[in-house]
């Protein structure tokens, strides 16, 4: 009987905090839509930019978020392709290759790293580029490439592990039935291993989108400014959302150009969605797929 009183008081806590949760999530999307979704028009991106010129990049936009919205998306781009292989390559070792001793070394390291705030990642992307350019560069500055690098340690935990316990939660009787087949390692986790856990791997790619859309402190120190236009190359500076919004909420001179920082701020969120969905939807046709096969 005293069993079943805690198993009731536990749910009855658990659904209270799911419901405070989402009443949370509630409130602040709401927020968002009230203050924000005015605000959102041509206008709001290009600015008195006609949208052809701007795309095209036949004329610069500086007084929308038309390239902060191009640069969020490039940095984000080019942090997960820096960080995947690695990720899921370290994942990999660890769940099917590595000793005891090494899961513990390398586990312990992905912990710490995963434990590091991300203004210390952004400190040590600006003290690398000290470093480069009173030594072997000179002409070594803050860029893309440097916040996309941060970004990349940032998030290479999370993407390491997901796969490690994606893998590991895969029952062992399919690993016995693959050995009994004749299969070497390889082809096993080719094949059998990886299409299994690819849900769950997905998922850590999904939340290293989401983390490197949203980080504002280590781009604030490795290459973002206020205002860059579209950037040239990856070397060169570039405006990302995150600082946007944090630029025009700590420098608003007007009521208006603190609601199109709200704008801004659903503009980021809907796009963070749209990367969750997108990700997740190449997630289900693979799934698919690979159950087809």
């Amino acid at each position: 009987m005293r069993v079943d009183r805690l198993t009731v008081t536990f749910n009855i806590i658990g659904w209270l905090a799911v419901l405070l949760l989402l009443l949370a999530m509630g409130c602040m999307l709401g927020f968002l839509l009230i203050r924000g979704l005015p605000t959102i028009n041509l206008s709001l991106f290009f600015g008195d930019v006609s949208p052809k010129e701007a795309i095209l990049g036949l004329r610069p936009v500086w007084d929308g978020i038309w390239p902060a919205c191009v640069g969020t998306l490039h940095l984000v781009c080019l942090t997960v392709a820096i960080a995947l292989f690695p990720g899921i390559g370290c994942g990999i070792y660890l769940a099917e290759y590595a000793n005891e001793r090494q899961k513990r070394w390398l586990g312990s390291a992905i912990d710490i790293l995963a434990g590091i705030p991300s203004i210390v990642m952004g400190l040590f992307g600006f003290t690398l580029i000290l470093f480069l350019r009173y030594t072997f560069l000179p002409h070594a500055n803050t860029g893309m490439l440097l916040a996309a690098v941060c970004l990349a340690l940032l998030i290479l935990p999370s993407i390491v592990l997901t796969t490690r316990e994606a893998l590991n939660a895969i029952p062992e009787d399919l690993r016995l039935t693959c050995a009994a087949l004749g299969f070497s390692r390889r082809q096993r986790l080719r094949h059998i291993l990886l299409p299994a856990a690819s849900r769950g791997i997905l998922g850590g790619i999904m939340l290293a989108f989401g983390r490197a859309a949203e980080d504002t402190a280590v781009i604030l120190l490795t290459g973002v400014v206020a205002n860059a236009g579209l950037a040239n190359g990856i070397f060169d500076k570039f405006q990302a959302l995150p600082f946007t919004i944090y630029y025009t909420a700590a420098q608003y001179q007007t009521q208006e150009e603190l609601q199109r920082g709200f704008g801004a701020a659903l503009i980021l969120l809907l796009l963070a969605g749209g990367l969750l969905l997108s990700a997740y939807a190449i997630e289900r046709t693979y799934h698919r797929r690979w159950k087809k096969g």
